[in-house]
C-alpha cells in the first residue's frame, strides 16, 4: 500500500498532467495537495526550502554569459553523451531534475516533452543522478523523445555547484513516504540537484538560466521557448 500522502499526490498528478494549464499552475496543484493532505510534510518542505534559500543554494552555478562546462554522461540506454557532441547539432537545453519519484519533476518532464518539437533545433536533455531503470521509466511516462542522462554519483552537478545535501529531517520525511532516493541513485548519499534549466548556444555560452532552490517552482515553458528562439536565430 502506498503512503496515504503519496496516494493523494498521485491522484493530484493524474488530475493535472494533461490539462491545458501552465506548468506553474500544474505544479501549484501538487503543492496545494501536499498542504491539504500532509501539513506536517508541507511545513518540513517550507523549512527545508527556507534554509536552502538562506544559503543561496545554486547561486554560484554557471551564469548567463559563462561557458557551460562539458560533461560525459550515460543516457537512458547506457550510451555516453557529451555536451560538445550535442552542441555540434544545435543549441542545448539542460534540465536538471530530482528524479522519477518527484511529482514536480514528472510534470516538468511532461511539459518539456510537450514543447520538444517546438524547441527544435535545440536539443532538450534531462539530467539526474538516477540509474537507467528509473530514467527510462520517467522518459516513457513523459512521452519524451529527448535523452535522459545519469549524472553518476552527482559528480557533474557537484562540479557546477548545483548539488545540495538533504538534511536528516527532510530525508527521513522523504524516505518515510516510501521514496528510496539512495536506492534510485545506486546507493549514493542523500544529494540532489537544485532543479535548474540552462539554455546553451552552439558556442557553448549560456544564454538563459533558471535555478531555484524551491523545487516546487520551475522555468515556465513559454519563457524557455523564448530563450531557445534567441539562440536558434
Amino acid at each position: 500500500m502506498p503512503h496515504p500522502l503519496v496516494a493523494e499526490i498521485e491522484n493530484a498528478f493524474q488530475e493535472v498532467r494533461n490539462r491545458d494549464l501552465t506548468l506553474g499552475e500544474r505544479l501549484k496543484h501538487i503543492a496545494d495537495c501536499v498542504r491539504a493532505n500532509g501539513p506536517d510534510f508541507a511545513a518540513a518542505v517550507d523549512a527545508f526550502v527556507a534554509r536552502l534559500e538562506a544559503a543561496q543554494a545554486g547561486s554560484t552555478a554557471p551564469m548567463v554569459g559563462d561557458v557551460m562546462p562539458d560533461f560525459c554522461l550515460p543516457n537512458h540506454e547506457g550510451r555516453l553523451v557529451t555536451l560538445d557532441s550535442l552542441l555540434e547539432r544545435g543549441p542545448a537545453v539542460l534540465a536538471f531534475h530530482r528524479g522519477h519519484w518527484c511529482p514536480y519533476c514528472r510534470l516538468n518532464m511532461i511539459g518539456l516533452a510537450e514543447i520538444e518539437q517546438e524547441a527544435k533545433p535545440a536539443q532538450i536533455v534531462a539530467i539526474s543522478s538516477e540509474v537507467q531503470q528509473f530514467t527510462r521509466q520517467l522518459r516513457a511516462e513523459a512521452g519524451a523523445q529527448f535523452p535522459f542522462l545519469t549524472d553518476v554519483g552527482g559528480g557533474y552537478t557537484l562540479s557546477i555547484n548545483l548539488a545540495i545535501l538533504v538534511d536528516e529531517n527532510m530525508s527521513a520525511m522523504i524516505g518515510g513516504a516510501g521514496w528510496d532516493i539512495p536506492g534510485y541513485q545506486a546507493h549514493s548519499p542523500w544529494v540532489l540537484p537544485v532543479p535548474a534549466v540552462f539554455v546553451v548556444g552552439q558556442d557553448g555560452i549560456i544564454a538563459a538560466r533558471h535555478v531555484d532552490p524551491d523545487y516546487r517552482r520551475r522555468m515556465e515553458l513559454d519563457a524557455l521557448l523564448d530563450a531557445v528562439k534567441l539562440v536558434s536565430a
